[in-house]
Parts: C-alpha cells; structure tokens; sequence
C-alpha cells in the first residue's frame, strides 16, 4: 500500500486509529478457548467488529511466536483474513527485526513476500545494511524504531552524544539510507512532547505512535505536536480496545472503545 492510499483511507473513515493485534490466550474470553484456532477466532471477531473505526492493524509477532507452529499458522490466516477481506486497511508486523544482509532480506521476504504485510517495525542499532534490504521493497514501508514509548528508552535513545540526543542522529542518518522515500517511524505517545523535534527532522514522515491509552499517552498532545499536513499519524491501540471486556460482549466492548478513539480523531481531523 502506498502512502498516498493510506492517507486516501485516513481522510475517508476520519480515522487514524490502528488496533494492535497482541492475542495472549489467557486474557481472551474462555468461550473461545474451545474453537480449534482461538487465536484467529479472536482477532477475526475484533476484525468484524471494528474494521470500519481504523485504517490499521499491528499483530505483534510475539504473541504469535510464543504459541510456536500454531501461533504462527494464526497470524498467517489473520493477515490472509485482512488482505482477502479488507484490502484497503494498512498492516503492520509488529516484529521488531534488526540484523544485516542476507538475514535482514530474509525477514523482509517474509512478512513482505510470504505473509503480505504492508509494512513492518525495524530496529536501527546495526545501521542501514540492517535496514536497507527492507527498503528494497516496492510498495512497503519500513518503521523504524526511533523513540519508544517505554521506561527503558531513556537508557541510550536520549543519550547526547557528540552534543545531539542518539535518536536524533538515527532520524537524520536514516535520511540518507536507499529508498528513504519508504520508512516510517515509531515514537512513542508517552513522548510527545519530543515530537516537535522530531518533526523538524522528518516533517513528512508517517509516525506510528503507539502508548495511548494503557500507557498514558495523550492524543490531543500528541497531534499537538506531531500532526502534519497528511495527518502523518497512525495512533495505535492495544490492550485499550482488543480487551476492553472478557465476556461475550468482548467485540462490542472493543467497537465501543475504538469508536470512542475514532471520534475523538474525528473532532480533531475537522479543527
């Protein structure tokens, strides 16, 4: 999916709502525990219930991985399940991969060939021969971790180093990576008030902001500061939406609170 599509979908839904996919059986409700593939029960549930609200979906691999073949077979029918179904909505894999050559081609042939996915999460650390065999792909974006939303982020990515904070040198460097044209970036909600910084250095970027809601993010402050001309945001929610309830009103409890989210997105598109 291009840009210019997933800005066409924003403006369309006034949404840029993305609900993480981060399935773990024992928050899920009991009920579905008996289905053959409760995973993808699941998520193909909160999927019929909410596609409408939101432009993206982020299936954390993790959630997957852990669960082994099975995990893995059930985040491969949910992507098929989003691209047969809801073509026009905006995937992410949320895996987090970063090493270098061949191996970094590899991961990118598979979730970009094999399973599909629009885009998916990348960490810098090893440079841009870590990053660049994603970039090679046509059509597919690459978001790379810049200032994430956790505790720990204060350990190296705001360290000055050389008189300039690490994750300010990983957003400039990375604009002179091939196929710059298609990264993305992650920072995190909890650090909005880094955003206008950020936007200085990459002001047309999409940013994926997860952290509002569970985590204490804001939304208003992070448009606030983060917002550009084609919305440039995709706001992701988790635990928040996919289990907002345990019982058997789970996907009606999930629609309620991504619509809560969509229309607050909603008064903020139209100011």
């Amino acid at each position: 999916m291009t840009t210019t599509q997933l800005v066409s979908q924003i403006q369309r839904k006034k949404s840029f709502l993305c609900i993480g996919l981060d399935v773990d059986l024992n928050k899920i409700p009991s009920h579905l525990l008996e289905e053959d593939d409760p995973i993808f029960a699941f998520n193909k549930t909160i999927i019929d219930a909410t596609h409408h609200l939101c432009v993206a979906y982020k299936p954390n691999t993790a959630f997957y991985e852990a669960y082994g073949l099975k995990g893995w077979r059930a985040l491969e029918k949910t992507i098929n399940y989003l691209n047969e179904n809801h073509p026009d909505i905006y995937t992410i894999a949320d895996a987090k991969r970063g090493d270098i050559g061949n191996t970094s081609s590899m991961y990118a042939k598979a979730f970009f060939d094999d399973l599909g996915f629009d885009s998916v999460t990348v960490a810098p650390y090893m440079g841009k021969d870590s990053v660049e065999p994603f970039l090679a792909f046509e059509d597919k974006h690459t978001i790379l971790l810049a200032l994430t939303s956790n505790l720990g982020a204060f350990d190296f990515q705001t360290k000055n180093v050389e008189g300039v904070e690490l994750y300010k040198q990983v957003l400039e460097t990375s604009k002179s990576w091939r196929n710059s044209e298609n990264l993305m970036y992650v920072v995190g909600a909890t650090k909005a008030e880094f955003l206008g910084d950020i936007r200085k250095i990459i002001p047309n970027s999409f940013l994926l902001v997860p952290g509002v809601g569970a985590q204490g993010g804001n939304l208003h402050e992070v448009c606030k500061y983060g917002m550009n001309d084609s919305v440039g945001l995709l706001i992701n929610s988790s635990r928040g939406i996919i289990y907002a309830s345990q019982e058997d009103d789970f996907a009606q409890a999930a629609a309620k609170n991504a619509r809560e989210l969509q229309m607050q997105m909603d008064e903020i598109l139209s100011k």
